[in-house]
């Protein structure tokens, strides 16, 4: 987590922009440690993410939200409809605990590595961030942190 806030701070200070104007995220462990970081108060605009891994396989009783009570930014989460780490259902009931405005997007057949559907992934992502209010959508850049 160190070293997402360490990256955020400096992609917020290259682009020119404040802390909590960054929008932080990642596929799967990447972005679960991006979503703790920010439960845990680091700033940001809202979180993406792809494939997040709910619980391991096949144990659905091991559920990784204890900190989604804290997420209050936007949220996008991407998954596929077969992703092992977490069911359509189990993900929807997961995202009540979260305070913060939830967007979801299915990609139907989909499992965990969302093989050759990252065109499809970074279409739904770029439709989300264009629709925030006060965001400034940046190049490659906004894919380091």
């Amino acid at each position: 987590m160190a070293e997402v806030a360490n990256e955020a701070a400096a992609l917020a200070e290259e682009a020119g922009l404040r802390p909590e104007e960054v929008v932080l995220g990642g596929r799967s462990m990447g972005g679960r440690i991006c979503s703790m970081a920010a439960a845990g108060g680091l700033a940001t605009a809202g979180l993406v993410l792809v494939s997040y891994p709910l619980h391991p396989p096949g144990r659905p009783e091991r559920l990784r939200t204890e900190h989604f009570a804290q997420l209050t930014m936007p949220c996008l989460f991407v998954s596929g409809s077969k992703d092992a780490f977490g069911t359509p259902e189990e993900l929807r009931t997961a995202l009540g605990s979260i305070p913060g405005p939830v967007s979801v997007q299915w990609l139907e057949g989909g499992d965990h590595g969302l093989r050759r559907r990252d065109g499809e992934v970074a279409g739904l992502v770029v439709s989300w961030l264009a629709a925030r209010e006060g965001l400034r959508l940046g190049g490659a850049r906004g894919t380091r942190a």
